[in-house]
């Protein structure tokens, strides 16, 4: 059974604790590689899902609520931090993350395949900017999601994203600050 399957059979069981952990005998990196891509996958899903309320006009600035900005920085189009509409900074962190999943040289596609030595730096920041649109979804459009009657779905995957970030330690608790509640509250439920 691939990584893919025993994930998603485990979320499936209804508890997220057990499904975030890493099964006896599989390549940690590799379990991690394949939770980003379905992490991925998630958030641009449920982004879509409100992009049209999502507007320059409505979104000028990416951020979870008054206190939290996010500037964008690639290293090739923005080469210094840069503050970008809502909508342009998931554009652009969609586009920068498809980029690293497809290339071999950060994300090989071949099982047993050796992962760079930045892979779990390179990780981290994939995780650290897609939960910076989980946050900007619940601050800034959960009304909207609400209206769509897909909160259970959003609240489930962000559970899930939280309880594996958690588990493995890949983003600090200064990360998840604007979220830091409603993080207290998933991770008490789940016994931790």
């Amino acid at each position: 059974m691939s990584n893919t399957a025993k994930a998603a059979s485990l979320v499936g069981s209804g508890n997220l604790r057990t499904a975030v952990k890493l099964p006896e005998g599989e390549d940690l990196q590799e379990w991690i590689a394949v939770h980003v891509v379905d992490f991925f996958n998630h958030v641009n899903m449920l982004y879509g899902t409100i992009s049209e309320f999502c507007t320059p006009t409505e979104c000028p600035v990416m951020n979870a609520g008054p206190k939290y900005e996010y500037f964008w920085e690639d290293g090739t189009t923005y080469k210094k931090p840069t503050q970008l509409s809502a909508p342009a900074y998931v554009e652009a962190l969609m586009s920068w993350t498809q980029s690293i999943l497809d290339d071999e040289k950060h994300f090989p596609q071949t099982i047993g395949k050796r992962f760079p030595p930045t892979f779990m730096t390179t990780a981290k920041t994939i995780l650290r900017r897609l939960f910076r649109v989980y946050a900007h979804i619940y601050h800034a459009h959960f009304d909207q999601i609400c209206a769509l009657g897909i909160e259970a779905h959003l609240n489930t995957n962000y559970r899930h994203f939280l309880l594996f970030v958690d588990e493995f330690a890949l983003l600090s608790e200064k990360d998840l600050v604007p979220l830091e509640d409603f993080n207290k509250t998933i991770l008490s439920e789940t016994g931790k």
